[in-house]
């Protein structure tokens, strides 16, 4: 049990009342701080098995792979269909007339 001299004593010091709280948070703060950033280097130390890293390297996919994929594309027949507004029902506007659109539905 706390004495009321003490208690009196912390309620009218506005040190002991809001700056050891403060601190207490700071210094609380950069040690949890300091414990969860050195999760990330740990994590880098961490070894993983030779047979899965080969494998993925040999599913790595880059952006020049996936060039080679599209470059010969035609894109002529590609027709561009807005999304539905918020008040529009997206079943019903898939591709509709440009001039049935115009009008708000419902």
């Amino acid at each position: 049990m706390v004495p009321p001299a003490v208690v009196r004593a912390w309620r009218k010091n506005k040190t002991l009342r809001y700056g050891v709280p403060m601190l207490l948070l700071i210094v609380g703060g950069s040690f949890g701080l300091r414990e969860f950033s050195q999760i990330r280097y740990d994590a880098v130390k961490i070894k993983i098995d030779p047979e899965l890293e080969k494998k993925l390297k040999m599913n790595k996919i880059s952006l020049e792979s996936e060039y080679e994929k599209i470059k010969d594309s035609t894109f002529e027949e590609w027709k561009n269909i807005r999304g539905p507004r918020p008040w529009e029902d997206p079943d019903l506007l898939q591709g509709r007339n440009p001039e049935i659109l115009k009008t708000k539905t419902t």
